[in-house]
Formats: structure tokens, sequence, C-alpha cells
């Protein structure tokens, strides 16, 4: 399971960042065209703008195999670190912000529209805001819980840094938000690096 783990830690974010980055490119005009700009507003229907139009089936099934992985990839941790409700209460968090981000593969809604928010573009939102209160406060928690492993010890105040970091980007939007999701990615792998790395060696 903590090697099944590890490769689903390791393949989630590239493949989020890969088709992210891909689609971005292969869409351009489309996302112009709904009123994002790169630069001056970056957060405006995008990534989740990426699920509509052509190619959008991918983002969104993007969306939902990095949410599974992701929280398979929790429950790798939460098998390497030492037992405690610490521990538990950190790895929950972070499956649920798996989940969450499975749960934008809700199709979101354009936001220059004539029509209501739809039922499917409501869950994306709600999905959205999961994410965000689940994934912080599973990276602070597993800054503590790794402390308390001899294994983890060192990612510890990696952890918090990129916790740090990710808050105010997350919230500030803007160009930012390109900081938060590379930020996010990397943690990401180190963290699924060090599962591996760990599990060969036992």
């Amino acid at each position: 399971m903590i090697k099944l783990a590890a490769r689903a830690g390791i393949i989630g974010p590239a493949l989020f960042g890969f088709v992210l980055t891909t689609l971005t490119i292969l869409k351009f005009d489309f996302l112009l065209a709904l009123g994002w700009h790169p630069i001056n507003d970056p957060t405006f229907d995008w990534p989740s703008g990426l699920a509509l139009g052509a190619y959008g089936w991918i983002m969104t099934l993007t969306f939902i195999l990095s949410g599974l992985m992701m929280t398979i990839f929790a429950s790798g941790l939460r098998l390497s670190l030492p037992r405690s409700q610490l521990t538990l209460i950190a790895t929950f968090a972070l499956s649920l912000a798996g989940l969450a981000l499975a749960g934008l593969a809700f199709t979101t809604d354009p936001t220059i529209r004539s029509t209501p928010a739809t039922w499917h573009g409501r869950l994306h939102d709600l999905s959205f805001v999961l994410l965000g209160i689940t994934l912080m406060p599973s990276m602070i928690l597993l800054g503590l819980a790794f402390r308390d492993s001899v294994k983890w010890r060192s990612l510890s105040g990696y952890t918090w840094g990129t916790a740090l970091l990710a808050v105010p980007t997350f919230s500030l939007k803007g160009s930012a938000l390109y900081i938060f999701l590379l930020a996010i990615l990397i943690w990401c792998e180190v963290a699924a690096i060090r599962l591996r790395s760990m599990q060969e060696l036992s």
C-alpha cells in the first residue's frame, strides 16, 4: 500500500501540472474568450475553465485522477508515520483535500454567462472551497506529525514553509496563484519521493 501511495503521490502532481500546462497552451484563445488573461486576470475561469469546450474532458478526468491519487498518497503517509491522533487527523484532512480536488470534476459555470448557475457549477465552487479549507490545515498538521518521526523530521520545516507560502497566494489570487500551484505540486513530489525512498530501504 505504501509503495502504491508513493507512486500515486509522484504521478498525481506531475500529471496535473502537465495537463494544466498543455491545455492552457492549446486552449489559450478559448480562455481569452472567457475573460481570462495570464497576467492581468489569471484566476478568471482558470484552471476550471479548461474543463469547458474542446478537450475539456481531459481536464475533468485529470481532476478526478489527481484527486484520487492524492487520497491514496495520504493513506501511505498515514501508514508510514507514527500512529497518533495527530497523524490520523492530518492524513484524513489530506484525504479530504484529494476528494475535494476530484470534486472539481463537476463542470464549472463560466463567470460571464446569461444563464443561472447550474447544480454542477455550485458543486464545483463548493469543492474549491473545501479544497482550500482542508489542504492548508493538513499541511500544517503534517508538519507537526513529521516532527515525531526521525525519517520525516527534515521535511517538517519545509512543509510549514510551503503552507505559509501557499496560504497568502491562495487568498490573494492574481498571478500569485501560479506560485501557489507550483509550491503545492513540488511539495507533493518531494514528500512522495521521500515515501518511496523509505519504502525501498525497508
